[in-house]
């Protein structure tokens, strides 16, 4: 890849320039196996797809690259990377918790790059909708997370229908890492960016304790003292995800639940109300720890105790990013203990005896059922709720296009009068409905 290709595709996806680990990924080139260690929110995504342009062939039909990730929302990531770039060249992602006939139809004419979970793959290659034996490059991303999820069967399954993969990458944002022989990784370029640490110097670890074991009434309180700013609350349990987040809604405060148990339409939605400002509390398992696109997350509450070392510095790696500033709080009651893995001793913090009410966000969330597939683009979002809606700049947030609906944040107070102004207008000549939660 020139110079010339190179920037015209920072300015597409609005990097001015590559980080260290990025610039060092380019210049490995593409002859050789990679293992690249680098934590979450490192750019790690566009450091492994830059080089992939340099490698198609041109020709149209075949599949040339496949990229397993191991869930949903990272899949969806990393196709939204490729397109920004604007490369010309077609990407399919696949996974569950859609219907699989959407999928089908578009792989009727395959992809110059796939992406996938492993499951989805699975059944995809089982019902022969996909053929494989033309792709070169396979890319394992969080590959430590797809057997950590225990996608080990499925993996073994797909990398049997590759026979002739040129080269592999593996990615991971651990630095443990066994390479299993099934994956074919052979004499590999070796690259680590990881720097995380147990206590970085950005972080501060503060514990509040709860004078009864049910934390809930606490983590409230807690919630109180934060000023609004974005938190993460990790549960070690689905159904504790939901009963905090029940709690917390039934309380006033608001949040969004996310979790493995979810539809996908719904975990979506979470995560746009998340990232838009809507709700400034996102209550999660660990699923939310690493893979995801969550930017300037202030706090980390860590509900229930992680189950080891690597989940709690996964989890804290979700704060005090890029040399901001961020907390990790853990909520102890008076069974618990400070887990032996954390060396420094963190500061107790002590809550007011009378608690105050959590900051409501300044943003709420509009949803349009106009989304991909009818050809939405976020620029005609924009321009829709501008020319026809009548909103100022300063009053239109983040906005999200997914398949079949896009999510755009509104300042509070303005959504109804705009949902009555725009109930009879067309975006691009087509009716829209508007919502919202």
């Amino acid at each position: 890849m020139n110079k010339e290709q190179l920037d015209r595709i920072l300015e597409q996806v609005g990097v001015e320039q590559l980080n260290e680990m990025q610039q060092a990924v380019l210049d490995a080139g593409t002859n050789r196996d990679m293992v690249l260690l680098s934590p979450t929110g490192s750019g790690k995504t566009l450091a492994f797809l830059l080089p992939l342009p340099d490698t198609f062939s041109g020709e149209e039909k075949k599949i040339e690259a496949l990229i397993i990730a191991p869930s949903r929302e990272l899949a969806l990531q990393i196709e939204t990377v490729f397109r920004s770039m604007s490369t010309g060249y077609k990407v399919s992602c696949c996974y569950g918790g859609h219907p699989i006939r959407t999928e089908k139809k578009s792989l009727e004419h395959p992809p110059t790059l796939l992406i996938g979970t492993p499951g989805r793959i699975v059944d995809h290659l089982e019902s022969g909708n996909i053929n494989l034996d033309t792709v070169r490059t396979l890319i394992l991303d969080e590959f430590d997370k797809s057997l950590e999820l225990g996608f080990t069967k499925e993996m073994k399954e797909i990398l049997s229908h590759l026979p002739n993969v040129r080269r592999r990458v593996l990615t991971s944002a651990t630095e443990g890492i066994e390479i299993p022989p099934f994956t074919g990784i052979n004499m590999p370029v070796r690259l680590s960016f990881l720097t995380e640490t147990k206590a970085s110097k950005n972080l501060t670890v503060r514990v509040v304790q709860s004078p009864v074991k049910d934390k809930l009434e606490t983590l409230y309180k807690l919630l109180g003292e934060l000023d609004g700013s974005a938190t993460l609350i990790f549960c070690n349990l689905r159904e504790a995800v939901e009963r905090v987040s029940n709690y917390l809604t039934g309380m006033g405060v608001e949040n969004e639940a996310f979790h493995e148990g979810m539809e996908q339409p719904e975990r979506e939605r979470s995560l746009s109300r998340f990232r838009n400002g809507s709700a400034n509390v996102l209550v999660s398992t660990d699923l939310a720890a690493r893979g995801l696109d969550i930017q300037d997350v202030k706090h980390v509450i860590h509900y229930h105790l992680p189950i080891n070392e690597e989940g709690y510095i996964h989890r804290n790696g979700r704060t005090a990013r890029m040399h901001a500033r961020g907390d990790a709080w853990l909520i102890l009651n008076e069974v618990e203990t400070i887990p032996e893995y954390i060396d420094r001793e963190p500061e107790e913090f002590f809550l007011p005896a009378m608690s105050r009410k959590p900051s409501r966000p300044e943003w709420v969330t509009i949803t349009l059922n106009r989304g991909k597939r009818d050809k939405i683009s976020k620029k005609d979002v924009v321009g829709f709720l501008y020319q026809k809606g009548n909103l100022d700049k300063e009053e239109l947030g983040i906005i999200e296009v997914k398949e079949s609906c896009s999510f755009a944040a509104i300042k509070r107070g303005k959504e109804k009068q705009l949902i009555s102004k725009l109930q009879n207008e067309k975006i691009k000549g087509m009716k829209v409905r508007i919502t919202t939660p």
